[in-house]
């Protein structure tokens, strides 16, 4: 921390260190520089950005797919799996798919996916609501947001 000086100055003082003039937030008023190899100073950048892209988790979109004739345990199995998924915080997608026949009784076996999502309303929510797509009916759920109680709630006054 040198304190606010010209431009000129900042430049002699780097140059008689051997580093070089880094600005940090040249829109500022006035600008922060810093003194410093700017090799080493890019280096630094793309670790610290590395380091970030590392902590990110990236949603996928996991897909699970049934048919109307469905037996309840494995209707249980793909619930399973659909909570593993939402668990690590992808999205996933149930398709209800139809084979031949199975297509003119479309409408009367949309409860399937009510009922696959009724079984998970405990730790998912619909994102978009169940939507014919050709052979299928397609329903996307996610992760519901937990809300985390304020730390600065004020308790009720305790009475004797």
């Amino acid at each position: 921390m040198i304190g606010v000086m010209s431009t000129k100055e900042a430049l002699a003082m780097a140059q008689d260190a051997g580093l070089d003039l880094i600005k940090i937030a040249p829109t500022a008023t006035p600008p922060v520089c810093k003194i410093a190899d700017y090799g080493k100073y890019q280096y630094e950048q793309l670790r610290k950005e590395k380091e970030a892209r590392k902590k990110q988790h990236q949603v996928d979109i996991k897909e699970i797919r049934i048919s109307p004739n469905i037996d309840t345990n494995d209707v249980n199995t793909k619930i399973n799996a659909a909570r593993k998924f939402l668990a690590k915080g992808d999205k996933v997608k149930v398709t209800l798919r139809f084979r031949g026949r199975e297509m003119a009784h479309m409408n009367t076996t949309k409860h399937v996916l009510d009922d696959f999502a009724e079984q998970l309303s405990d730790v998912a929510v619909i994102e978009k609501p169940a939507k014919v797509e050709g052979r299928s009916i397609i329903m996307f759920l996610t992760a519901k947001k937990e809300d985390k109680p304020s730390k600065n709630k004020e308790e009720a006054p305790k009475q004797d």
